[in-house]
């Protein structure tokens, strides 16, 4: 008893110091070891080459005023009294300083006020700081004030359940994270706590930050806009006229956050949160009018009005931070995909699947003893068959259950398609136009609302349906845009300003059960960091009805283009079996056995880059030839799937006047490279071609195999390139591995 007296003791000690910081020293959850420049690397290796050994460390300054943020590769650093404050925020790989001054760690509206969360003021010279200036910087009493922080290792998001999937990373983001927990003086906001959390991960130059708010008084309250970040950033170039759209703003960080839709199939339109403004306190900018885009502010622009009830909490939207130490378009797109292989490692699964189109039972067994006959690993319901996953009688369930269980018995994965979006339920379940009052006004004109009585309903059957058959992938076409709904009497928001907010919650929540249940998910939108694993790589549908010659080139564009950020296992590609958005015979693959040459080209050009294709038709063969030609890819790929699934280097695009191709690199790999070249003539080439091999981390010579046999040795130049010579005949292609 005596130690339990003791414990609870402490415990009330700690609430009344917390309740009593104004007017005490800040309060430390934990202590740190303690900042010593002798352990920083001035010379970090290639994080993009070789794994970065330094792990993330949260250090404090040996007077107790500074906490930093430090794994090797960047360095965040934060003056935590007489309130938190960012004033360093480097880049180690090539030393670059991104802030020049300092300002709130976030900002938050509360019933219709705005109010910063932390924050110091006083700086006189907004172009740069001078950190001996810090000790003069003061707190303002209205902000929320800095109370104690907490330090631990990063927790998972989504409950990922990777087994069963071929995967490339099945390992979740490790680091650190530290969390600064606010309160305000006050009266008006007495029992709202506030915590700004960080992670700084292990292994690249990144951070992630988010906003959560607790209601810990006796009465409602409304938050309006949660700015998450605000950052007084280096301007990235400077001119006497020009408006924040017109500059440039700065390219020497990346940020994405975990909001973002509108069907463009790229995170960079597709983000809602990211805001470059002007700084109206930067009064030496050389711009005249004080347009220079260097003032970060990232929030959700239509999220305007939750209401958190006593005891309820409000999780951000969390933003990442990934520093950028070039220009070069390729090594800034190989830095986000390595991000994505690490803070989102379910997009690294990348099963082998068909798209069926089918109108029976026995069509589906038939389609899954063909997957199991040439080694696909799933089938997936395409639109237009049988699946009905909002159908939860019995009999429907148990119908797909003794379905999937065949499909088990002969180890292939299960899955179906599923339309939210781009369809009309009923005037009481639409979205409400704000403009007329009336349904409509979705993207795509009439879309149910999420919150809506349908919309609850349709994700408890999505649910009963997963929980009941034991399908393994669900194929989510939308919601895609994060549609705002004026209704006042759906039941999962209250009216317009919560209404995108509230329905991206429901989302995200059945992505994440989803998840939870080892479910493999396709979406047509930038839900990765939410538990997607797959969108569409980018393609105009009608030209699938143009000639099997014409789609092969454009796949090879479409490929070429859909892969600068995006990892191989990110995306799905389209090869129409059947006749698709029209077309003649000439569009179509069937029957398979009759345009083989096309069928393989199609097939090679898609497997070779790493990227799965919705072969939607109803069967993969139709004789014995074509059985042997699906599954000699499917062998091909199986046996250098590896480094297939390894990031993109771009040689050439396709333009059908010469070759074209790409390469694949690894250098954690035996096999470092994976070359792919095509002929899009009607007449044999030899050609001789530079070959990037820097990231291979190859550094004095390479061995090319062709075909994975005759072997080239070549010397790389100083510029980590070296020659290739080959030949391949008409419209055809060849391959070399890199060794």
């Amino acid at each position: 008893m005596k130690s339990a007296n003791s414990f609870w003791g402490r415990l009330i000690t700690l609430f009344l110091l917390i309740g009593t910081f104004q007017s005490t020293a800040p309060l430390y959850a934990q202590s740190l070891p303690v900042w010593n420049t002798a352990t920083r690397q001035d010379e970090p290796a290639d994080w993009l080459v070789k794994p970065a050994l330094e792990k993330a460390a949260i250090y404090q300054s040996a007077d107790g005023k500074n906490i930093i943020l430090y794994n090797g590769l960047l360095k965040r650093s934060f003056r935590i009294t007489p309130n938190v404050a960012c004033y360093d925020f480097i880049n180690l790989q090539n030393h670059q300083q991104l802030l020049r001054s300092v300002k709130p760690e976030a900002r938050i509206q509360v019933n219709g006020k705005s109010y910063n969360v932390g924050g110091l003021y006083g700086q006189k010279e907004n172009a740069y700081l001078v950190p001996g200036q810090l000790d003069e910087l003061k707190a303002n009493d209205s902000d929320f004030k800095f109370s104690h922080y907490q330090v631990g290792p990063i927790k998972t998001i989504i409950n990922w359940k990777s087994d069963g999937w071929w995967a490339t990373n099945k390992k979740q983001a490790a680091g650190k994270t530290i969390t600064f927990v606010y309160q305000s003086a006050l009266h008006d906001l007495k029992g709202i706590v506030v915590s700004v959390h960080y992670n700084i991960y292990d292994g690249l130059p990144l951070v992630s930050k988010w906003v959560s708010v607790q209601n810990q008084s006796t009465g409602s309250i409304t938050l309006g806009q949660v700015a998450n970040e605000i950052l007084g950033m280096v301007e990235e170039e400077t001119a006497v006229v020009g408006s924040t759209t017109q500059m440039q703003p700065p390219r020497g960080i990346y940020f994405e956050s975990n909001y973002a839709f509108n069907n463009a199939m790229r995170y960079i339109l597709s983000d809602q949160t990211t805001h470059w403004k002007a700084d109206p306190a930067y009064t030496s900018q050389v711009n005249y009018d004080y347009q220079t885009p260097c003032l970060l502010e990232v929030y959700p622009e239509r999220v305007l009005g939750v209401q958190l009830r006593p005891g309820e909490d409000f999780t951000s939207i969390q933003t990442y931070e990934l520093l950028m130490d070039s220009y070069d378009r390729e090594r800034r797109g190989l830095a986000i995909r390595k991000m994505y292989r690490t803070i989102a490692p379910w997009v690294t699964a990348n099963p082998i699947f068909m798209h069926l189109v089918s109108k029976s039972d026995d069509e589906v067994r038939g389609a899954i003893d063909q997957c199991a006959a040439t080694g696909y690993e799933a089938l997936i319901m395409s639109f237009g068959s049988q699946v009905n996953q909002e159908d939860t009688t019995m009999q429907n369930l148990n119908r797909w259950k003794v379905l999937a269980d065949y499909a088990h018995g002969k180890n292939v994965k299960i899955g179906g398609y599923s339309l939210f979006s781009s369809r009309r339920i009923s005037d009481s379940d639409d979205v409400i136009d704000p403009k007329t009052g009336k349904p409509g006004g979705a993207l795509f004109g009439n879309a149910p609302c999420y919150g809506s009585k349908w919309g609850l309903g349709y994700r408890d059957k999505i649910k009963k349906f997963y929980a009941t058959t034991g399908f393994d992938i669900w194929e989510n076409d939308g919601p895609y845009p994060g549609d705002v709904c004026a209704s006042t009497t759906h039941p999962g928001h209250k009216g317009l300003e919560d209404s995108q907010w509230q329905q991206m919650a429901i989302q995200k929540e059945l992505y994440h059960w989803l998840n939870n249940r080892g479910v493999y998910i396709n979406a047509p939108d930038w839900y990765f960091l939410d538990g997607t694993n797959k969108i569409a790589i980018g393609y105009r549908e009608v030209n699938f009805s143009l000639s099997r010659g014409q789609q092969v080139i454009l796949n090879r564009q479409n490929i070429f283009d859909g892969l600068w950020t995006e990892i191989p296992s990110m995306v799905w590609g389209f090869v129409p079996l059947t006749k698709y958005q029209g077309g003649g015979p000439e569009a179509v693959l069937e029957p398979l056995k009759d345009h083989l040459k096309d069928y393989k080209a199609l097939m090679m050009q898609y497997y070779g880059v790493g990227v799965q294709a919705c072969y939607r038709g109803p069967r993969l063969y139709d004789s014995p030839a074509t059985k042997q030609t699906v599954t000699g890819v499917i062998n091909w790929y199986k046996k250098y799937r590896d480094i297939l699934n390894s990031d993109i280097i771009h040689l050439r695009r396709a333009d059908g006047r010469d070759w074209d191709g790409i390469m694949h690199v690894n250098p954690q790999l035996p096999v470092k490279g994976l070359v792919m070249l095509y002929n899009p003539l009607k007449q044999k080439i030899t050609r001789t071609i530079k070959v990037p091999l820097y990231y291979t981390g190859l550094t004095q010579s390479a061995t090319f195999l062709e075909q994975g046999k005759s072997k080239i040795n070549v010397k790389l130049n100083r510029d980590y390139t070296a020659k290739l010579t080959f030949t391949i005949d008409a419209e055809s292609y060849t391959w070399f591995l890199v060794e």
